[in-house]
């Protein structure tokens, strides 16, 4: 059993809040990947730990970010089990340099640009989406991001490249199309 302690009781309450709110949906997240009971009860348990961890980030326990970020870390939580348990070896893939000659940033000042964009995420993998959301759309510096995911600072960076190459190809394949 873990024992956690709060700063403040406010702290305490918006926490409780969270887990009885959303521990059945981590669960079932977590489920849909493991296919195990007892594998996802561990996953929903370490996401909560992280979420204890990072619990000054959520502002608003009843937002749509709140909720992404939740199932970002569970999600990713249950794939890094899943990897382990089925001994999965990652091939290092040689990095695309498309990413380095596409400013996708720039490209998505562009209103139609951002909704293309938004496509193409959903055609990424979850691990690749993942850090990518948590990098741009929550602003989290990758030692962070490390930290929720429980990966390295270098296996953010990486897959933060990949996922920005990734992109920038299915972007310039859209504008072909």
């Amino acid at each position: 059993m873990i024992f956690l302690t709060f700063a403040t009781p406010e702290d305490k309450n918006k926490f409780e809040y969270i887990y009885e709110k959303y521990k059945r949906l981590l669960w079932y997240k977590a489920y849909d990947i493991l296919k195990d009971h007892n594998m996802a009860e561990d996953a929903t348990s370490e996401a909560f730990i992280r979420v204890y961890k990072h619990l000054h980030k959520i502002d608003d326990p009843d937002s749509n970010q709140t909720v992404a970020f939740l199932v970002t870390i569970v999600k990713n939580i249950a794939i890094n089990q899943y990897n382990r348990n089925k001994k999965a070896t990652f091939v290092d893939i040689s990095e695309h340099e498309e990413a380095d000659s596409f400013d996708l940033e720039a490209y998505i000042v562009n209103k139609d640009a951002a909704v293309q964009v938004m496509e193409a995420l959903e055609e990424l993998s979850e691990e690749l989406r993942a850090v990518f959301l948590l990098k741009y759309a929550h602003d989290l510096p990758h030692k962070e991001i490390a930290s929720i995911l429980g990966i390295t600072e270098n296996n953010v960076t990486v897959r933060v490249h990949r996922a920005k190459a990734k992109l920038a190809k299915l972007v310039k394949e859209g504008e072909q199309a």
